[in-house]
């Protein structure tokens, strides 16, 4: 998409979210695999493993084609399939409107975004969103509808396109975690929390907060980042411009080369170690690659194994 995502190129995206899932039967490599699954109202069965038939199992259970061709008795297990509510967090703010390769961190955010509305959509859950910039936040409520997708895609569209490097508005760290607030506001529990953002101003406070929301909801946070955040170019010198100033970084000092590395490569580690210390699965997504390859990468190429089953 480049610099900005329109809203026709969103809408197209529905037919690329597809080969991954947002549930919790996930394949073995996808990052998401192991997450705990919700304790929300049932409404149908979802199939989870096919295994031998042990001692109690229901016969009703058994699979007599799979029992005829193995030659010892299997039986299909279903867990309850959930009716989760889905809330999508959009960073809009002027640091996502970076982008040395291929997108801007705006626009792989406001693409993963329409992917996964998409894919809630395909389950038949709710969806809603909080988009977000350096001055406002806007809201769309929860509704299980094609009308409330295209609402979604629609304001993530709008707040992209107000983006531009000579933006009035002032860079605000802090609205990351007033958004957080927000949403910790109307996701009490039981529902899927997708936030998208390169988490400019993440600190111990969101830490906190991403801590208490995941108490009584799933979160996946999608790391929207750019290659120059792990590899400088070879260039001796690098102009930054944040629309106003402008700096010249001399790359071609080893020393600068290793601070501002040293400086991304902890920031960058902070995050990611999400995973691990808060138990949030952290999907890193690089400017330079298209997003739906990354997603499906990510999470596993689920439509494809089950047709192996």
């Amino acid at each position: 998409m480049g610099a900005y995502a329109d809203l026709d190129s969103l809408i197209a995206l529905q037919f690329k979210a597809g080969n991954f899932t947002l549930k919790h039967n996930q394949p073995v490599r996808s990052l998401l695999f192991g997450r705990r699954a919700s304790h929300v109202r049932g409404r149908g069965l979802d199939f989870e493993e096919l295994r031998s038939y042990v001692a109690g199992d229901d016969v009703r259970s058994i699979d007599w084609r799979v029992t005829a061709r193995m030659q010892k008795p299997y039986v299909r297990v279903y867990s309850e399939e959930r009716d989760r509510p889905t809330v999508l967090v959009v960073d809009q703010r002027i640091n996502m409107f970076f982008g040395s390769r291929v997108s801007m961190k705006s626009v792989v955010a406001a693409e993963v975004s329409a992917l996964a509305a998409w894919q809630v959509f395909h389950q038949g859950d709710r969806i809603g969103a909080l988009i977000f910039n350096d001055d406002k936040t806007e809201q769309v409520r929860m509704h299980r509808s094609r009308a409330t997708v295209l609402r979604i895609l629609d304001r993530i569209s709008f707040q992209n396109h107000l983006l531009r490097a000579d933006s009035p508005s002032q860079p605000r760290p802090e609205r990351l975690n007033e958004t957080l607030e927000s949403v910790a506001r109307v996701c009490h529990h039981d529902a899927l929390i997708i936030i998208a953002s390169d988490f400019d101003g993440a600190d111990a406070t969101t830490r906190e907060l991403l801590l208490q929301l995941s108490q009584s909801n799933d979160i996946i946070c999608c790391l929207a980042y750019d290659p120059l955040a792990v590899r400088l170019p070879p260039a001796d010198q690098l102009v930054v411009s944040n629309g106003e100033l402008q700096v010249e970084l001399q790359l071609g000092q080893q020393k600068v080369r290793e601070n501002i590395l040293d400086a991304s490569d902890r920031r960058m580690r902070a995050i990611l170690a999400w995973q691990h210390e808060l138990g949030i699965p952290v999907l890193p997504l690089s400017t330079a690659e298209d997003v739906a390859r990354q997603m499906r990468h990510l999470l596993g190429h689920v439509a494809e194994q089950r047709r192996r089953i």
